[in-house]
This record gives C-alpha cells, structure tokens and sequence, in this order.
C-alpha cells in the first residue's frame, strides 16, 4: 500500500482527503465509436491492500448513477451509507482483511471522473453536449488503465448489478486472462427494446426542460424539473407491481408532501406513491449532473457484447474466467430470462458459467436490498 501511494503522488493523480475519493488522470483513451477523449480523469475508491503479488484485487463496478462510495468504513453497517456496504469490509463477502477493493467512477458520469460537466481543455468551459459519446467498453477500457497503474497484475473478481453487471461481463471479454471469477447481476448482453424506449423518454424529459440549454447551462441551474421527471419514470422500472403494492397501495400521502417538479394542481390530492416519486426525482436532481444522465443512459442503450465480433458465440467464447449470472425473478429492466439465457450461452460455448435467481419482490433494485440472497448467491462461488 506504501509503494502504491508513493507511485499516485509521482503521478498526476491527487488525494482528495473528503470521502476519501482518490483521482488517476491519464493522457487520452481512444473511444470505441471513434475519436479521442482526453486527459481522463477517474475517481476512485480503495479498501484493503494489495498484496506483494498484486492479485487479490476486486473491482467493483457501479449502476447509472452510483458512485466509488460503494463502502463506507466509518458506518460499516449502515446501507444507505455506501451503496453496497453491506456486501463489503472485514469478514464480509468481499473481505477486505484479504482483498484490496476497488471501485471507479465511470467516465461520464459526475462524480469526480471525466464527464459532461468537466472542463473541455480546448475551450476551457464545461464539455455540455460536446462531450463524446461514451460506451460501456470505453468505461472499462479506462477502469483498465486504472488498475495498471495501481499495480494490480490480475483481479481476483468483477463485480457489479444493472450497468455494473453489464461491464462485468465486458470485462470478462476483453480481458479474459486478467480475470480470476465475474459477477453478472442484473444485467444481459443487450437491453430490450422496451428498456431502450424507457430511458429515451427519461432523456426526452431532460431535453424538454428549458432549463437545459442544449446541455450549455452553468452549474447548479440545470434542468431540474426534467432531471427529476427522467428519475420518478426510472424509479418505476427498478421495482415491480408487487412491491409498489406492499409498500404504498393506494395510500394517501403519509408524509409533508414533496414538492412536484411542476407548478400543476395536485388534482384531488396526492397518493404516496407519488410522493415517493417526487421525493426520489428531487434528491437526484440535487447531487446529478443531466447531461451525466444522458451520455450513461444512453451507454446502457448502446450496449452490445457481441459489437465487433462476428457473433455473440464468438464474443462470449472468449470469457476465460469462472462466471456467476444472478437474475432476479421480479426484474422489469433486466428480466431473469435474460439473464438465465446468457448464462446459458456461455455454457455452451464451453464456458464455466452458472446461475442463480434471487427470489424477491423489489424488482431490479433487489441487487442493492436482498443482502442475504445475494450473499448468499455469491458465496456458492
């Protein structure tokens, strides 16, 4: 761990001592539908250590607006702390007494990695809508040259849900040799359809808020209204009938009302599962950039494993690791079948894949609520 932080302050990189977020910025990283990005900067987040041998490391890798604060040291217990701090720590499932973790912003997105709201060197102004578009493979292509400079030689594991899962299972394909075991949860090779005309309605929302200015507004006077429109609509996706059925029913609101992202009338009252909505939508458009939402949901959409490979056989033969695909039985995004049918794809192309279903009624947030499950689905591993 002394030789790694001493290598970070020879470098570009900077220790930011608040959260304990860590920066690498590197020169540029060629984009997968063309062109160039450059300086990169990745955010990140580390718990352990490495060892001399540098391969007991696991990558974490997080949803469309997750952040590195996948552990939170101080409040270990705590879930609404760190995303997946249940999941992770000393004697946890990802022990860090025995595994240096990591998990990475990804470019895109604006919480301390190169995105939309950075600077663009060529005009000195944040990119806006003249950022590139980013993809799923150019993410983990930049997680890549993060960990090289971390001194990791090989990754015990890949781990993530949702986006996550989808760039564990890049991971497992364009780095089939650096990698001991993945976890695919929450995620297939492809969205649906039905997946891509959610997030474009969620985009339109943003768009249609004249707050957004072509994506050229200044920090902190966004399109908030649409911003918390593109969330309540997102919101919906992640869970299911039944668990909006446990949860609110047809309850009047229980709570202060949390103000609309509209000035309309409230029509005869508010149920709370609106409410619920209002409040989700407003606590992301206080910590989310917009165009951040933009350029990942639509990374999510791109998405394609089998892109420039002559087959998706082709592309899933090359995963060299052992493969653990966890679907949820109640998952409206990423529906289990899916997932079930890529597993099954991997293990006939000869790899060693397997897959387990959580049983659980919150849809596809189950990866960040069913602890003991999914605890319990990783340890068959």
């Amino acid at each position: 761990m002394v030789a790694q932080l001493e290598y970070i302050q020879r470098t570009q990189s900077q220790v930011q001592t608040e959260n304990d977020v860590l920066t690498f910025t590197f020169d540029q990283l060629l984009l997968q539908r063309g062109g160039r990005l450059g300086p990169v900067t990745v955010a990140y987040e580390t718990w352990g250590e490495l060892n001399t041998t540098g391969d007991n490391a696991i990558l974490i890798t997080h949803a469309l607006t997750g952040t590195s604060h996948a552990h939170d040291a101080a409040d270990p217990e705590n879930p609404r702390a760190a995303w997946w701090n249940p999941l992770i720590g000393p004697g946890k499932y990802f022990d860090t007494s025995r595994y240096f973790v990591i998990c990475a912003n990804v470019i895109g997105s604006c919480a301390g990695s190169t995105g939309p709201s950075s600077k663009n060197p060529l005009t000195d102004r944040p990119y806006g809508m003249r950022f590139p578009v980013i993809t799923i493979r150019d993410m983990v292509r930049a997680q890549h040259k993060l960990i090289k400079h971390l001194g990791v030689r090989r990754l015990a594991m890949v781990a993530g849900g949702s986006i996550g899962g989808q760039q564990a299972l890049e991971w497992a394909v364009t780095y089939p040799h650096l990698i001991e075991k993945v976890a695919v949860i929450a995620a297939s090779a492809a969205v649906s359809a039905q997946a891509i005309a959610f997030n474009e309605v969620a985009r339109q929302s943003i768009m249609a808020d004249p707050a957004w200015l072509c994506g050229d507004y200044l920090p902190g006077q966004g399109p908030a209204s649409g911003l918390s429109i593109a969330r309540m609509l997102a919101m919906i996706t992640y869970q299911s009938e039944e668990s909006m059925e446990m949860r609110f029913s047809r309850n009047q609101v229980q709570r202060e009302p949390v103000t609309a992202p509209t000035f309309a009338p409230e029509l005869g009252g508010r149920f709370d599962v609106e409410n619920y909505l209002y409040y989700q939508g407003d606590k992301l458009a206080q910590r989310f950039d917009a165009n951040s939402y933009l350029y990942i949901s639509r990374a999510m959409d791109l998405y394609d494993v089998s892109e420039g490979y002559a087959s998706l056989e082709e592309a899933l033969g090359r995963i060299r690791s052992q493969i653990l695909f966890v679907g949820i039985s109640s998952d409206f995004l990423f529906p289990a079948s899916h997932v079930r049918r890529l597993a099954d794809k991997v293990q006939m192309v000869g790899g060693d894949a397997r897959y387990v279903e959580l049983n659980s009624p919150h849809g596809h947030d189950a990866f960040l609520k069913e602890w003991n499950q999914l605890t319990a689905a990783l340890r068959q591993f």
